[in-house]
């Protein structure tokens, strides 16, 4: 588990996290959204420790990671696995180099042992045994993501960070990455903290969500409730296009049985027209029509 209390971070005179405060649980996806410059990368790098809060504490499993010492923080950082946004994957080395360099750099295993455990985080991620001597240029970017994924966990790290993990993927493939990535977490109890643009993530995999507005938690919640939620802020930014705002008010009727009093006029009028609605006031829907 990690938590943050009270994290602020300040630029000189300019203030990008204001008190943000979140408890970041195992065997979940904890995500963290918002528009740019709204400080969820800024909170990212304060929470792994790339950057130094202003205030505030970073607490893992009940110690403060900015007053530990050296040796401390080390011993953390062996405990972290990062997905980064573009892969990261070293050009010059294979599938099955780039998936062993952590454990070259921070265990002392046989090499037998090493490429053993290579092969297990690979087929872990479903990675064809065929690509393992094969360069980053020579496999498309759905492998490339799974190949940065599975070095992320080869030394089976309790803290997962994802940075934009579906940044230039397509849908389809980006859902993969997704479902892999909460398998993981849950398999292996996992501190899993995303951070992403991605809305598909946000709805298939947010167990927990933090949204993040001109530096402050403006929401806090899961994927079931966003779509419940009367945050404006975070209802213009999750559901900015109108196809989204109707398709948040049919996900509420499907599982309300009601049609929300803000649904859109064209909308409103298909919907009465499919389930036969009777509309006395009270937004009821009735049975759809035979």
């Amino acid at each position: 588990m990690i938590e943050i209390k009270n994290i602020k971070k300040s630029f000189g005179e300019k203030v990008v996290l204001k008190e943000v405060s979140a408890v970041m649980e195992p065997g979940k996806c904890n995500l963290i959204i918002g528009s740019s410059g709204s400080g969820k990368t800024v909170l990212m790098k304060c929470i792994v420790g790339l950057m130094q809060p202003t205030e505030g504490e970073v607490i893992y499993n009940g110690k403060n990671y900015i007053t530990m010492s050296l040796e401390e923080k080390k011993a953390i950082r062996k405990e972290i696995g990062m997905l980064f946004q573009g892969s990261a994957l070293f050009d010059s080395q294979t599938v099955e180099q780039n998936v062993i360099f952590p454990l070259d750099m921070f265990s002392t295993d046989k090499y037998a042992v090493k490429r053993k455990r290579v092969k297990e985080v690979l087929d872990r991620v479903h990675l064809a045994e065929d690509a393992y001597k094969k360069f980053p240029s020579e496999i498309s970017g759905g492998m490339q993501k799974r190949v940065a994924l599975a070095r992320a966990i080869v030394l089976n790290p309790k803290y997962l960070f994802c940075d934009e993990p579906n940044s230039g993927l397509d849908p389809q493939t980006s859902i993969v990455i997704d479902k892999l990535i909460k398998e993981i977490t849950e398999e292996y109890e996992t501190t899993t903290i995303m951070n992403t643009h991605d809305m598909n993530s946000v709805m298939e995999i947010g167990d927990h969500i933090v949204y993040m507005h001109q530096g402050t938690k403006e929401w806090e919640g899961t994927n079931k409730e966003i779509i419940y939620s009367d945050n404006q802020k975070l209802n213009e930014f999750i559901f900015a296009s109108q196809f989204l705002q109707d398709a948040k008010h049919m996900r509420m009727i499907q599982e309300t049985g009601e049609i929300p009093k803000n649904v859109h006029d064209d909308v409103r009028d298909a919907l009465e027209e499919k389930f036969n609605t009777d509309m006395d006031g009270d937004g009821i829907v009735g049975s759809p029509a035979e």
